[in-house]
């Protein structure tokens, strides 16, 4: 089979270009990213020479160049990781995020019904159904859990939920939709609280925790969300969607001080400031249903998933120093065409 991979050579779509090459050398893999300030083409440098890889530079809002590529690859399944994706630049430019997160989805839509393509996979976020209480730790979010967003970037993935099944069933575009809690492990974008906590404890620098720290995510590592969906790509039901979660809760503040712990810094970096506008409490995922029906089961728990991220961005310094200086842009000049 064919994949087109949109937003291929960032944190996400970046790793699960690192994995299916290998372990499907029969399919053929065509990644697809615009390479915004997200997009890293050093994330793919030892993906580019395999043979069953491409990328291509290339906008899922541009409906020509979208609808040309469609005709010449003849792709069999298309999996859209493309987003922007932080929320602080979410409540900063809603724009942006309402053209790539709906806009996008609705044009790689159009172009699946006209193409015939066998399977469109929406990777969307546990962001959509709001918050939780925190002190309800009984509560989990569940597939049918009413979507109730707080920032511009979720509301934007709720939307994009939306289109999704409104095409599955008014035309019978064959769709599914995961839902992830929060990703973590290597090639994370140095803006995201780990990888940002990381480089901050390693240079003995304040670490900013907005409000008390008591905010609690439901942490995935990248490899556990990669296997998922490939999980559902090839086995879920249509017109199905499946929460991933990794059953491993934490504060804000309990990740930042299991950062501060692991790399040998002091507590008294911790800088608490404002708390962002309309924070989320907590987040928590029932992975029952992908567990039951597709066997699904992280491999990662946190506490070593942890360990191993820290190692890879300690491991890693000059892929996170070209982020930081912008160096990763002059990569992606000489070999993005």
């Amino acid at each position: 089979m064919k994949f087109l991979i949109t937003g291929g050579a960032g944190f996400i779509g970046g790793n699960y270009c690192h994995i299916m090459p290998d372990k499907y050398p029969n399919d053929t893999f065509v990644c697809l990213d615009a390479l915004t300030y997200a997009g890293n083409m050093e994330t793919l440098a030892d993906v580019l020479t395999k043979p069953n890889f491409k990328f291509i530079k290339g906008d899922i809002r541009d409906k020509n160049f979208i609808f040309e590529l469609f005709a010449k690859e003849k792709f069999d399944i298309v999996i859209n990781f493309a987003a922007e994706s932080h929320v602080d630049r979410s409540i900063e430019d809603p724009g942006i995020f309402l053209e790539s997160n709906i806009i996008g989805v609705q044009v790689l839509m159009d172009a699946c019904r006209k193409y015939g393509i066998k399977r469109f996979h929406q990777v969307s976020t546990d962001e959509v159904y709001g918050d939780l209480p925190l002190d309800r730790p009984d509560l989990l979010f569940k597939e049918d859990t009413p979507l109730h967003t707080s920032s511009p970037y979720s509301a934007s993935k709720a939307s994009a939920d939306l289109l999704v099944m409104s095409y599955h069933r008014t035309f019978h575009l064959p769709v599914t939709i995961s839902r992830c809690s929060n990703n973590y492990g290597p090639y994370q974008f140095p803006e995201k609280l780990i990888p940002l906590m990381i480089q901050k404890a390693q240079r003995k620098e304040a670490l900013p925790v907005y409000g008390n720290g008591a905010n609690v995510r439901d942490w995935l590592h990248v490899y556990d969300h990669c296997i998922a969906i490939d999980l559902i790509v090839r086995s879920g039901k249509d017109g199905e969607v499946y929460n991933i979660g990794g059953h491993n809760e934490r504060s804000n503040l309990q990740v930042v001080k299991t950062i501060l712990k692991t790399v040998g810094a002091s507590e008294d970096l911790i800088t608490y400031v404002k708390d962002r506008p309309g924070h989320d409490r907590r987040y928590a995922m029932d992975p029952t249903k992908i567990e039951t029906e597709l066997g699904w089961k992280p491999v990662y728990n946190f506490d070593t998933g942890i360990i191993q991220t820290i190692k890879w961005n300690l491991e890693n310094k000059e892929w996170l120093d070209h982020v930081e200086s912008g160096e990763y842009t002059k990569w992606m000049e000489r070999y993005a065409k």
